[in-house]
């Protein structure tokens, strides 16, 4: 299937989220997008474990890093 489209077609969320945190802190990132896993003991590893289980903080991460892009 091509995915010429999508910008985000072999980004890892990994990569978003290390390319979020080089441009803001967790507390700013938790403002932006109202996650506990942004507020409470925040760390990339208990990010990703969230976000692979909940779809629709996941959407709203990957727009945010596309909204940084730009």
């Amino acid at each position: 299937m091509e995915q010429k489209n999508n910008p985000l077609h072999g980004v890892k969320l990994v990569d978003i989220l290390e390319h979020l945190t080089q441009i803001y802190t967790w507390e700013e990132l938790w403002k932006e997008i109202n996650i506990n896993c942004f507020k409470n003991d925040p760390s990339i590893k208990s990010s990703l474990t969230f976000l692979r289980k909940t779809p629709w903080a996941r959407k709203k991460v990957e727009n945010l890093y596309l909204k940084t892009l730009r």
